[in-house]
């Protein structure tokens, strides 16, 4: 992932941005800001994906994420500047969804006509958190839309991908919070199985994950087989040392 937060040097903005027509100034502050990390890093990757989706209160404060879905000329003109500079590599974009349908289908298409090779959409607004996905709006913009579409939220199971693909006619599901709560679900399994713990626990230690992250993930994958009191004793566990105890202790792992 490319952070848009990391700067450019001049050398490399001054090269690789000049712009064909005049554009406002803070319009093409705002194209450099965010295109500059895509473009500089493309040459490791094998595609890029715009985050126009995530709603966390900072990224919104910092104009990044579902905060770009007000300004879908921006999003347009990013998506046109970063395609032209590295063709080779499909670019893809992430958003939410507006209260009206028709304005997000709109973005939708102007998306596809600057570019995009495909669009992820999560079926809720910037302000939605619980509520069920909306995934009569995605059918809409996939019937709208020539390119592949992705629908995103409320998938918590494989009967949870059927449903949506037999409902919104769309390319591909992707999975978020239920795959934090179980990693082996396209796998089959309800839960996260034990092995499935088990090998994250030898792959993180292995890499050296950082405490935080290593005890994060674990919480996560036990929700659905922890009792609610063994959750809260797991979530006050404070070293690496403290979690592989429980693990041994309680599951044989």
């Amino acid at each position: 992932m490319a952070d848009a937060e990391e700067e450019s040097d001049e050398d490399f903005v001054d090269n690789v941005f000049r712009f064909k027509k005049p554009l406002e100034l803070f319009e093409e502050r705002e194209i450099v800001r965010i295109c500059a990390p895509m473009v500089r890093y493309s040459k490791f990757a094998d595609g890029i994906d715009l985050n126009c989706g995530c709603p966390q209160r900072w990224a919104m404060q910092e104009g990044y994420g579902a905060k770009l879905i007000r300004t879908p000329e921006l999003i347009k003109d990013i998506v046109r500047q970063t395609v032209s500079r590295v063709p080779g590599i499909p670019m893809s974009i992430k958003i939410r969804i507006h209260d009206d349908a028709r304005k997000t289908v709109q973005l939708c298409q102007q998306a596809e006509k600057a570019g995009v090779a495909w669009i992820t959409v999560h079926g809720r607004t910037t302000r939605q958190r619980g509520e069920p996905a909306n995934w009569d709006t995605i059918r809409l913009i996939k019937e709208s839309l020539s390119i592949p579409v992705v629908a995103n939220g409320d998938i918590k199971s494989e009967s949870d991908v059927r449903n949506v693909h037999e409902q919104t006619g769309v390319n591909g599901v992707m999975a978020a919070r239920g795959m934090l709560n179980n990693p082996a679900m396209y796998a089959g399994y309800d839960s996260t199985p034990l092995q499935c713990v088990a090998d994250w626990v030898d792959v993180a230690l292995s890499l050296g994950t950082p405490f935080t992250s290593f005890h994060h993930h674990l919480m996560y994958m036990l929700e659905k087989v922890t009792t609610k009191a063994d959750r809260r004793v797991f979530s006050d566990l404070k070293s690496t040392a403290a979690v592989l105890d429980y693990l041994n202790k309680h599951y044989d792992i």
